[in-house]
């Protein structure tokens, strides 16, 4: 690497980790996490298949709401067959709050999250303002749905996506997790994604969305993005569209998400989705390049610099490596994940996820993506 071009990436990075602090400290919204009460009714819906072995803490952290006096809760089994729906009733009980539903298996053009997330919403009660989508793998911290509710009354958005504090145990959480938070707080320009009519500037994550009845519906629900592998944010574009508003917040105090369990899980979890992230392969290949040069190669040159005797090339490649650690940093701390050592490794993160998108579609051109059992992509 030229010393031109290796101040190019020096300069490039100043700005992204510029803008990563912006958002984290000053754009990035954060529902309180205090005792807060809403008067409206509000439905969560919980759609579940095979998740026997880690629905209990969820739905007991579901009825331990509080602040939310019209709370109700239905859970959708989604053609489980490890026995989750007799799970849910021995959480549940005779509490009148919840309803179990049997789901239906999806029609020819809907994957199985879209389905099952339309069904639960069509069967919420008719006085519901709020709808609150929470997967099995998010425990709810007691008042986290009367806050986030309320945040998205606050920012006047139609759709507000609270993002959980991901919980990483393995190195493979360790080294992939982060990079979820990373990547929309560093590229993504948050105050400017709200106001913002432009479909193609959002975000969202789907373990814990609040949107407003009236809005989702007018932006046709998830019949909209029936085919589409991340649901959650096609689900913001469609708002858009429909002339709603959309937010994103830190939730890391209000909920908790252990993702994968193993990694094979999380391999085959980022596999089935990360072709939609980008589109066109050529676009991958762009961003990837990019992201490889910005983030992973400054380490590298830095020894070889420093072995060929050029020590301006490997000082600006030495700093252009501690400013991804910072950017890491920043990230990991503005949404309760874990920063030190883990941002340190951050060149080998971002090239496991240049792997990891390979992989995507690699698979997906042989038609070989599946999630739970159903072929997606």
């Amino acid at each position: 690497m030229s010393e031109a071009l290796s101040l190019a990436v020096f300069g490039v990075l100043v700005v992204l980790t510029g803008h990563t602090l912006v958002n984290a400290g000053r754009w990035l919204r954060r529902p309180a996490s205090g005792p807060v009460e809403v008067t409206e009714a509000v439905t969560v819906l919980l759609p579940l298949r095979d998740e026997a072995a880690r629905v209990t803490p969820c739905l007991r952290s579901l009825l331990a709401q509080r602040g939310v006096p019209g709370l109700r809760v239905v859970v959708l089994d989604d053609g489980s067959t490890d026995g989750t729906a007799d799970v849910v009733r021995a959480v549940v009980g005779d509490d009148p709050r919840v309803t179990l539903v049997t789901g239906i298996a999806p029609p020819p053009g809907w994957l199985g999250k879209p389905h099952a997330c339309w069904q639960l919403a069509d069967r919420a009660d008719a006085s519901t303002t709020a709808l609150v989508f929470v997967d099995a793998d998010v425990v709810l911290d007691r008042y986290a749905v009367a806050a986030a509710v309320t945040e998205l009354r606050a920012a006047g958005a139609a759709l507000l996506s609270p993002y959980p504090r991901i919980v990483v145990r393995t190195a493979a959480d360790r080294l992939v997790q982060p990079l979820l938070q990373w990547l929309w707080l560093t590229f993504l320009p948050l105050r400017a994604m709200e106001r913002s009519p432009r479909p193609s500037l959002a975000a969202a994550g789907g373990q814990f969305l609040v949107v407003d009845r009236a809005g989702y519906l007018r932006a046709g629900g998830h019949a909209t993005v029936a085919d589409r592998v991340l649901e959650d944010i096609e689900l913001a574009r469609a708002v858009k569209r429909s002339g709603g508003r959309i937010a994103l917040a830190d939730g890391s105090r209000l909920a908790v998400c252990r993702m994968y369990d193993d990694w094979p899980q999380l391999r085959d979890g980022y596999t089935k989705s990360l072709w939609a992230s980008f589109g066109h392969p050529l676009a991958a290949a762009v961003v990837m390049s990019l992201l490889l040069l910005l983030y992973t190669a400054p380490p590298l040159v830095a020894v070889g610099a420093l072995l060929a005797g050029a020590p301006v090339v490997a000082a600006l490649a030495l700093s252009a490596y501690l400013l991804g650690v910072v950017g890491r940093v920043v990230s990991a701390r503005a949404t309760g994940g874990r920063a030190w050592p883990d941002a340190l490794g951050h060149p080998v993160s971002v090239a496991v996820l240049g792997w990891l998108t390979v992989r995507s579609y690699h698979l997906r051109k042989r038609r070989r993506l599946s999630w739970r059992g159903r072929p997606v992509g």
